[in-house]
This record gives structure tokens, C-alpha cells and sequence, in this order.
């Protein structure tokens, strides 16, 4: 019997930029990219809170978590000038993003918009 919960298949780390262009870019699903850092206090807030969101979509949309610390070239290559950063991504093109904390009303949103999109 398989034990993974759907938070595991929906939410994943980027290794590095070949990840990146394989479970992103190439994605047939909409991707949301959590650009954070491990010394960043919003984004341990928000990095659960938005996992919790995606999951609850039950696969329609994914999550990649991106640690701007091991991936400066992803970070500089997406503008990404503080964190949390969160993208919107579609068939390889950002489609929206914002910058910080947001409440799980305007999570839902963000995902449902961009599952609609």
C-alpha cells in the first residue's frame, strides 16, 4: 500500500536548473514556484500555509519550492528581489506572481485563478 499523502506528489524542491526546465518549463500542469530562503521568517509562514493550499487542489496545480541560496541563477533569472516570491506559471510563461505573505483566502485565489487561467 502506498503511503505518500498528495502534499508529497504536489509540492517538490528544485535540485537545480535541469530540474527546473524538467518539472517546471515542461510541466503539462500549472506550477506555482516558491522562491524562499531557509533565513527567512515569512517564508516559514508562508511556504506551509501555501503547501496546504496547493494540496488542496487535488493535483491541478503543483508546487515547486526554489531556496534562492542554492539557486541565485533561477532567483536573478525570475527578477526575484525579495523573499517570499511566489510565480504563477503556465505552459512554461509566468502568468502572475506577488511578493510576501498572503492569507489562505488570498492563496485560494491566486491558485484558483491560475488553474482557471
Amino acid at each position: 500500500m502506498f503511503s505518500t499523502t498528495p502534499l508529497c506528489r504536489s509540492t517538490f524542491n528544485i535540485q537545480d536548473g535541469e530540474d527546473f526546465q524538467d518539472r517546471v518549463i515542461n510541466s503539462a500542469k500549472p506550477v506555482v514556484i516558491d522562491f524562499h530562503a531557509q533565513w527567512c521568517g515569512p517564508c516559514k509562514i508562508l511556504g506551509p500555509r501555501l503547501e496546504k493550499m496547493v494540496a488542496k487542489q487535488q493535483g491541478k496545480v503543483l508546487m515547486a519550492k526554489v531556496d534562492i541560496d542554492d539557486h541565485t541563477d533561477l532567483a536573478i533569472e525570475y527578477e526575484v528581489s525579495a523573499v517570499p516570491t511566489v510565480l504563477a506559471m503556465k505552459n512554461g510563461d509566468v502568468v502572475d506572481k506577488f511578493v510576501g505573505i498572503k492569507d489562505e483566502d488570498q492563496l485560494e485565489a491566486f491558485l484558483k485563478k491560475l488553474i482557471k487561467a
